[in-house]
């Protein structure tokens, strides 16, 4: 029985109507290399032989009475795979459009919270898609956050496949015993004593900060703060309805590294965020609706260290960066990007961790009245999210060829959660020399998601040609002198 943390009962708490609080991963396999197709049936007992690759896939929650402790996972005793796995096709023809609407519909769909918080979707008929050949097929993967973020997720992801397509070395298989239901009273115990050493630890903490707030005062030695502006309201500063959209749009990674080389010291996650800007931008202008002010994007950065890797749950840190979309210029924009964000990583590095670290030990009951707050329509809830115009997260994923059962990762991707005043979120993934940018939003606040996945591409290859032209130019410059 292992209960979860404070960072995790954040996600767990936070999900309600309209407002669900998985994270899906989403893989497209190309099986024409193979001599006969995989089947359902194949892919089944692939899982099956899985599971034990991490707790998630068979534990389920056990809620403490009243909510007075976090709850726990346990082994579920009723656990049955193939309510988990399921098994569809597109209708014909089965292309892009198509496949993007089935996704969207499968994302909406909230999870059974009482068995093991996952799903999976095998969906076949993917025989129209311009960049798979005939045959290909999809798995969409949906986990509560509770259960993982991005980096664990990506570690999931890892888990299922294989490097080669016929592997030869059995992967080793954990005993696994199903638990019985734990007593209430025993939950309630635990609660008392819990609550009891999380409040300690939690006015410690608090202590700490207090008397180094003192300190400053008294000596004058104010640390060092980044201030970033509140982000501009736009269509997606609402309030979102049950209804999802996505799209994707599809990348050369050594395209965004060739771009980054334009400007010193920019990362590939700044060119990254320099796109996702820009390409809203573009498609708030299209409706005439272009803000006033830049926009701002919360971008989740893992505070897992080493001995953490291959845990399930979450270690994640929300940053909040400006996306300068004021400066026209794309080139000039990057680097502004590049230049925030290194001020981000600085003001996060030493109290992102001490920061985590209180939200786990915060008191259960605690937790709960801040996240009603924080979610609620009104008020700091709604405040707090209006300092962010969209989510942008970055999960860099392997760069070698995967396999599944025989077939060959095409593509890998995923979708993020969205919320009320922030409407859109982007979930980026690498693989194999590809980069996706994802877009998930609510269908009433973005009705033409191809259209989105358009604007990505234009502002892309936007942004590409100034970065061909700055190099070129200097290289110029260099072989003059």
């Amino acid at each position: 029985m292992r209960q979860i943390t404070g960072g995790d009962a954040f996600y767990l708490f936070s999900d309600k109507q309209n407002r669900h609080q998985h994270i899906s991963m989403l893989y497209v396999y190309d099986q024409s290399e193979m001599s006969e197709p995989v089947r359902f049936k194949t892919i089944l007992d692939h899982v099956q032989e899985r599971l034990s690759a991490s707790p998630i896939f068979r534990q389920k929650l056990v809620e403490v009475p009243l909510n007075l402790d976090y709850p726990y996972w346990i082994n579920d005793p009723d656990f049955d795979l193939e309510y988990h796995v399921r098994h569809i096709a597109l209708p014909k023809p089965g292309d892009w459009r198509q496949f993007c609407i089935q996704v969207s519909r499968l994302h909406s769909r909230p999870l059974d919270m009482t068995r093991p918080v996952w799903e999976m979707y095998v969906i076949e008929g993917l025989d129209n898609v311009d960049f798979l050949p005939e045959g290909s097929f999809a798995i969409l993967l949906k986990v509560h956050h509770v259960a993982v973020d991005g980096v664990s997720g990506a570690e999931l992801s890892i888990a299922l496949h294989d490097t080669e397509a016929n592997p030869t070395t059995p992967r080793k298989k954990q005993r696994w015993r199903p638990s019985p239901p734990p007593n209430p009273a025993e939950l309630l115990s635990r609660a008392v004593a819990n609550n009891i050493r999380a409040t300690r630890s939690t006015v410690g903490r608090l202590t700490g900060k207090l008397s180094h707030k003192v300190r400053e005062i008294y000596t004058g030695e104010k640390a060092e703060t980044w201030e970033v502006e509140p982000g501009a309201f736009t269509r997606f500063s609402q309030r979102i309805s049950p209804h999802r959209v996505w799209d994707a749009a599809r990348f050369e990674l050594q395209d965004f590294k060739d771009i980054k080389q334009a400007v010193p010291g920019a990362t590939i996650n700044d060119v990254v965020l320099t796109i996702c800007g820009g390409a809203m931008i573009r498609y708030l202008k299209s409706k005439n609706e272009e803000p006033d002010r830049s926009l701002t994007a919360m971008v989740p950065i893992s505070v897992r260290d080493s001995s953490e890797m291959g845990s399930a749950g979450n270690k994640v840190h929300l940053a909040n960066t400006s996306l300068r979309t004021k400066e026209s210029d794309p080139l000039q924009r990057l680097a502004l990007v590049s230049h925030e964000m290194k001020h981000v990583k600085a003001m996060n590095a030493l109290g992102a961790r001490e920061m985590v670290e209180m939200q786990e030990d915060m008191p259960a009951p605690t937790m709960l009245l801040a996240i009603k707050a924080l979610a609620g329509a009104w008020g700091p809830g709604r405040q707090y999210r209006e300092q962010f115009n969209m989510v942008v997260t970055n999960v860099p994923g392997p760069q070698e060829a995967q396999y599944l059962c025989g077939a060959k990762l095409a593509m890998f991707t995923g979708m993020a959660v969205i919320s009320d005043q922030m409407g859109v979120s982007h979930a980026v993934t690498s693989y194999n020399g590809q980069l996706v940018i994802s877009a998930l939003s609510c269908r009433s606040m973005m009705p033409d998601p191809a259209f989105y996945a358009d604007c990505l591409r234009s502002t892309f290859e936007e942004l590409k040609s100034a970065a061909l032209k700055s190099t070129a130019g200097n290289t110029k410059k260099r072989k003059k002198s």
